[in-house]
């Protein structure tokens, strides 16, 4: 009768042991099932995103001094990118920017953060109002005076991550 009693109660603790291990392990197995599913979808995204630096130039003459061409009162830096990837990219206004000299570059705010300081940057979709797959932004670097000659450094970061960068000479 005791061996039935022993046997018994290892029975149920084993089964009230075994639930209150289920109880812990399966939330943490769902949540980490749910973390996976997010990076795979992050990685998806950052792999169908990408963009090109295909041309940059600053507003120079002929003769290779500065001149404000198109006649705003700024100078500018003029950086042409395509959205090589095949997702349309949103959220243009919290592009990273960062340019400057090399070894020298810093991060340049929109015009609508900048709060009326220079430099700051604008972008416009130059093939319709969405930067879908194959269509170029041109981003406008806006400086106040003209920059001095030398290497310049640029870089642009998507919202999701994606970037490239490129080094131009003026």
């Amino acid at each position: 009768m005791d061996k039935a009693i022993t046997t018994a109660l290892l029975i149920v603790i084993s089964m009230v042991m075994a639930l209150m291990l289920f109880n812990v392990a399966y939330p943490a197995v769902i949540e980490g099932g749910d973390s996976m599913r997010n990076m795979a979808n992050r990685a998806e995204q950052e792999m169908k995103s990408d963009v090109t630096i295909i041309h940059s130039a600053a507003e120079l003459d002929h003769t290779g001094w500065w001149q404000d061409t198109n006649g705003n009162g700024d100078f500018e830096v003029f950086v042409w990118v395509k959205n090589t990837g095949s997702l349309r990219i949103t959220g243009l206004e919290y592009l990273d920017i960062f340019f400057g000299p090399d070894g020298a570059f810093t991060r340049i705010p929109s015009q609508t953060n900048a709060n009326g300081s220079y430099p700051y940057w604008t972008a416009t979709v130059e093939s319709g109002t969405d930067w879908t797959p194959s269509a170029t932004l041109r981003i406008s670097i806006h400086y106040e005076f003209p920059l001095t000659t030398g290497h310049y450094f640029i870089k642009v970061t998507t919202p999701n991550g994606v970037s490239d960068d490129d080094f131009m000479g003026i």
